[in-house]
């Protein structure tokens, strides 16, 4: 069935649009009162997460409340390592806390690919019904995080500014690096494949801690398995987001993706040059939302007029922060939508 708006993939794959499509990450969530009521009656994220029905439910609010050309399923990055076998506690204020984690070889002999048809049928049924509540409105962008990213987490076992433990595996044992970073890369495939039968238009790789590695890293422990993904992925276009490897955009340019996602700090002309042939994605500072609404608009007009409005996708440099006001947000979206009209 054909999409009524179908902005976002025609920017992904290069195609002229009308205007310039818009949706922000994180965008299903504390920002919206209707959200936090579906939380407190699902009484944990992990439980939200995990029932289809109000996963599906609060993937769809920000279409009907927001006005986004595109909807992202509603679910968490470390539902791999859980599929697993490593599961995972998600704590009030303090974030995920993984109870066991993974330090040798033995370790890895208890985890194994994740099945996505058992393991994360939950996942699966939400993309299916949102995509029944959606109508062929819009498009559903499916996810899942990077290897190195889930690395860190199955390694550390908790969230950290450093992830000093994780680092300490590349250096010390990098072969035992290397097959947990595979392991998680045939499962990350297998569950974005799954994604996409399910429902899902277009899927999004977050190397949310790709910032944390020296390039020489960068190129040993992460693109391998962001390149695997890519290749493998054929059905719908592919965006890679690598928070704070700005060192590293031209050899994510030469990835078999559509789109790049670049943070706040990446200068935007700079990242043309360096990925000419792919469509960019960002890359407004998620702190531009508390200023005033004329400021907003002044900055999103500013962001338009650098980036132009075609191969371009509008989205925040990170994930929407929770206390940000919605009527901002839709001063956001609104303004986008208005100024990248009639380029």
């Amino acid at each position: 069935m054909k999409l009524k708006n179908d902005l976002l993939l025609r920017a992904a794959r290069g195609e002229k649009v009308e205007r310039t499509p818009v949706w922000m990450m994180r965008q299903a969530g504390r920002i919206l009162a209707e959200y936090r009521a579906v939380r407190e009656k699902a009484g944990s994220f992990i439980k939200l997460a995990t029932t289809p029905e109000m996963a599906a439910e609060v993937t769809l609010q920000p279409v009907d409340l927001l006005g986004v050309d595109a909807a992202i399923i509603f679910s968490d990055i470390l539902v791999i390592p859980e599929a697993m076998g490593l599961p995972y506690e998600m704590i009030e204020q303090r974030g995920p806390f993984f109870p066991s984690t993974v330090h040798t070889v033995d370790d890895l002999q208890k985890l194994h690919i994740a099945e996505p048809e058992t393991d994360l049928k939950y996942v699966l049924d939400a993309i299916k019904l949102t995509k029944q509540g959606l109508e062929n409105r819009i498009p559903l962008i499916g996810f899942a995080g990077a290897p190195f990213t889930i690395f860190c987490y199955m390694t550390e076992g908790k969230g950290s500014k450093t992830f000093s433990v994780a680092k300490k595996h590349l250096y010390a044992d990098p072969e035992f690096s290397h097959l947990l970073l595979q392991k998680i890369t045939d499962s990350t495939i297998a569950y974005l494949k799954a994604q996409i039968a399910a429902g899902a238009d277009l899927v999004q790789v977050f190397d949310s801690w790709a910032g944390i590695l020296s390039p020489e890293q960068y190129r040993a422990f992460s693109l391998p398995y962001i390149k695997q993904i890519c290749d493998a992925i054929t059905e719908v276009p592919v965006t890679v987001f690598a928070k704070g490897a700005f060192f590293a955009r031209k050899e994510i340019s030469l990835l078999n993706c559509s789109v790049v996602g670049l943070d706040w700090n990446m200068d935007i002309a700079e990242s043309r040059e360096l990925i000419p042939n792919k469509t960019l994605q960002g890359n407004l500072d998620p702190c531009v939302l508390y200023s005033s609404f004329d400021q907003i608009r002044s900055e999103v007009k500013k962001m338009l007029d650098q980036f132009g409005t075609q191969r371009y996708i509008a989205n925040l440099g990170h994930g929407v922060y929770p206390d940000t006001n919605p009527d901002k947000v839709r001063c956001f979206i609104e303004s986008v939508k208005e100024f990248s009209t009639g380029y």
